[in-house]
């Protein structure tokens, strides 16, 4: 064999893995390399030590110090992998970690489609003259607009169904930016604190009353009558399932957040996370 032939097989082989043992360890002690620097290089190196009484009386006879030998029996520390923060957007498991949010539960496509919530544009208010003319007996109603003839998420189903991802989910990123933020409203961690309505659908816009203004005083928020009412139970910390109670007909709808201070100002802290559920949709779930 020549000599270049045998120095590329040299380079070729694989580095062969290093592992200590008991006469490596007192090696490294005798050239006095330090207690810290032994125990570390332990830690962080792989070992195969003989740990037999007779064998801890002979490390200690050679003048191993014993949190060396400690070190020893605790073995090697495997390095400690860093928690994976990847989240999905379109997994359908609720245990995966997902971004802080609103899904519409897709089940014929296996998959969840993210509500990203529309701001309202503008606040405004009907029945100004019925309100007029009976010096305030007729209530004037309020109301918020958002932009869009219609929302960008579409349920296949009369009866859809949402998880709501909320920032005690992931832990880890809480402190990033919140998709729940709006106006005055800093945190959220129920579906309670939501209103689900059917938006009413105007030439380029839908609205929804948020509240109502009599000479008895004002209203603020999504009348009664006006609310369609949803379970929800919570499948693990910070994440929801909510249901419908009942099968949807063909609109606009969307679930209403933050309404904060009275009249129009309110209006217009609002966020709807908005859906529509089109004609022909299959009202069982």
């Amino acid at each position: 064999m020549t000599l270049a032939l045998g120095c590329a097989l040299f380079l070729a082989s694989p580095a062969v893995a290093e592992t200590l043992d008991n006469a490596a360890v007192i090696q490294l002690v005798k050239v006095g390399l330090g207690n810290d620097a032994v125990i570390a290089k332990i830690k962080a190196t792989p070992g195969k030590y003989d740990l037999t009484t007779n064998d801890l009386i002979t490390l200690k006879n050679a003048g191993v110090p014993g949190d060396v030998i400690a070190a020893m029996i605790a073995g090697y520390e495997e390095p400690k992998s860093a928690p994976s923060t990847a989240m999905s957007l379109t997994d359908i498991n609720p245990m995966t970690p997902h971004p802080s949010g609103l899904y519409l539960i897709d089940t014929a496509g296996n998959r969840l489609s993210r509500i990203d919530p529309t701001v309202s544009n503008q606040a405004k208010t009907g029945g100004i003259f019925g309100y007029a003319m009976t010096m305030g007996i007729a209530s004037m109603s309020v109301k918020v607009a958002i932009a869009g003839q219609s929302a960008r998420v579409v349920s296949t189903t009369g009866a859809p169904s949402f998880y709501f991802f909320f920032d005690a989910s992931n832990p880890a990123t809480a402190n990033l930016t919140s998709n729940w933020a709006a106006g005055s409203a800093q945190t959220v961690s129920s579906p309670s604190e939501f209103t689900l309505i059917k938006l009413m659908e105007k030439q380029g816009r839908r609205e929804a009353r948020v509240g109502s203004m009599n000479i008895g005083g004002a209203k603020t928020g999504v009348m009664d009558h006006d609310r369609i009412p949803f379970d929800y139970q919570m499948v693990r910390e910070g994440v929801y399932k909510v249901t419908i109670r009942q099968s949807l007909p063909a609109g606009q709808y969307g679930f209403i957040y933050a309404l904060s201070g009275g009249g129009t100002g309110g209006a217009m802290t609002a966020r709807i996370f908005d859906f529509a559920v089109p004609a022909g949709a299959v009202a069982s779930r």
